[in-house]
């Protein structure tokens, strides 16, 4: 291995700032550089390269110019499409599962067949490549009914209709929306959980779990989205409740990669729910989730860049050393997100204090200053550190409340569940 090494981070939100400032702070890595990344970032010394996130050979070509030691891919539209097949082709390293791997994203239908080939727990489903056909099936589901596009949809292709009647124009319009399939399952009662899964050639080593925030806005109402905020550690999980994940979910996982002889080397997110009936899953994602990432990276002390030159190497994984600070991130989105939502508006002048640091996805920057304006659906996510989730949460809410933001909005219970004593207050 190099003394430092030059590395590239594929992506361009929240979780990829994430991602580039912790291999940044790794004192083997000399610069890292991210593609297409945002304006953001630069605050942090991260170098932007302007090339797509889908142009294979340009990213390649960069790769080779650059002398890049190895690509970290932050999303999955990349890696679905196939960005580790065509790196590892033509000899580059890369961190991130190849095409037929990442298929364990790519289809909902795909992945509830592999968890139910390897005994991996998850909810009773059915698929469907019309809408008269998942209507008849209906029957077959208690209310309320978990109703998913098939293939990648940003986080935002579920819908959980309380009723059959409301279910049936879900559907309807799916499939009007150009849907070729989609899959009915039934509704897990619980919390839902983010366990993250640092995977090598020849082991894993697991991360901090997270909880994500999806629905729009306060006391989980409202349509579904990418994420509004996140927190870490889960004081709420019993130790047995988290043992029961690794030992029902994670190696029944692992062995069906092995099994599959999948070329999987990169980050497997689970997302969970802890039922009466112990964990089942309700998705795997091939790539850090957002806004988990910007929760969960903060508390790993060890060095996370030599965790990922470990995986791209082939060699034995270190072990992963989380601190016992709290993390916690609030998610700032344009008004009507994940709707229409607002563009060009310009944001307050943010810089890091203190425990509070910002990580930037959908920003640009004014033409005649260094104004960040908004660009996107969730534009960044407010971060604290601390010693307690209570004194996190503290932080970020009073920072946001500093800060004027035109046509933004953000939630105000992120982290409620850990920090009220009971899930009923929730």
């Amino acid at each position: 291995m190099k003394d430092k090494l030059k590395v590239l981070v594929v992506g361009s939100g929240g979780r990829e700032h994430a991602i580039a400032k912790k291999l940044l702070a790794s004192p083997k890595v000399s610069q890292v550089f991210c593609a297409p990344g945002n304006p953001g970032m630069t605050l942090d010394g991260i170098n932007l390269v302007s090339i797509s996130e889908l142009d294979f050979d340009a990213l390649k070509g960069f790769c080779y110019e650059e002398e890049i030691a190895w690509t970290f891919v932050g999303p999955e539209n990349a890696l679905v499409a196939g960005i580790v097949d065509s790196f590892e082709k033509d000899g580059f390293k890369i961190f991130g599962p190849a095409k037929d791997a990442a298929m364990l994203e790519g289809s909902k239908d795909f992945a509830m067949r592999f968890m139910n080939k390897y005994e991996v727990p998850t909810a009773y489903f059915e698929t469907f490549q019309n809408s008269e056909a998942a209507i008849l099936a209906l029957a077959d589901f208690a209310e309320p009914i978990v109703i998913k596009a098939d293939g990648l949809a940003a986080g935002k292709g579920v819908v959980i209709a309380p009723t059959k009647e409301q279910a049936k124009k879900e559907i309807k319009l799916m499939f009007k929306k150009g849907q070729k399939q989609i899959v009915l399952s039934e509704f897990l009662a619980g919390q839902e959980y983010s366990l993250f899964v640092a995977v090598g050639r020849k082991d894993y080593q697991i991360l901090p779990m997270a909880q994500d925030h999806k629905r729009a806005f306060d006391n989980d109402q409202g349509p579904n989205t990418g994420g509004m905020g996140a927190y870490s550690p889960l004081p709420q999980l019993p130790k047995h409740d988290y043992q029961r994940m690794l030992t029902e979910v994670v190696e029944p996982t692992i062995a069906g990669l092995r099994q599959e002889n999948f070329d999987y080397c990169g980050i497997l997110y689970i997302g969970l729910i802890m039922t009466a009936k112990g964990p089942k899953v309700i998705e795997y994602n091939v790539r850090l989730g957002d806004p988990e990432t910007q929760v969960v990276l903060p508390r790993i002390a060890s060095d996370f860049a030599m965790l990922i030159d470990a995986a791209v190497e082939g060699q034995k994984l270190p072990e992963v050393v989380a601190t016992n600070d709290a993390c916690l991130g609030v998610v700032v989105a344009a008004k009507g997100y994940p709707g229409e939502y607002h563009k060009g508006q310009a944001l307050p002048t943010l810089e890091s204090i203190d425990d509070v640091t910002l990580d930037f996805a959908n920003v640009s920057e004014n033409d005649h200053s260094e104004q960040l304006r908004a660009n996107g659906g969730r534009l960044l996510t407010v971060l604290a550190k601390a010693k307690d989730l209570t004194t996190a949460q503290k932080l970020v809410y009073d920072y946001l409340g500093q800060h004027e933001f035109i046509d933004c909005y953000y939630r105000q219970d992120i982290g409620k569940k850990a920090t009220h004593k009971s899930a009923k207050d929730f």
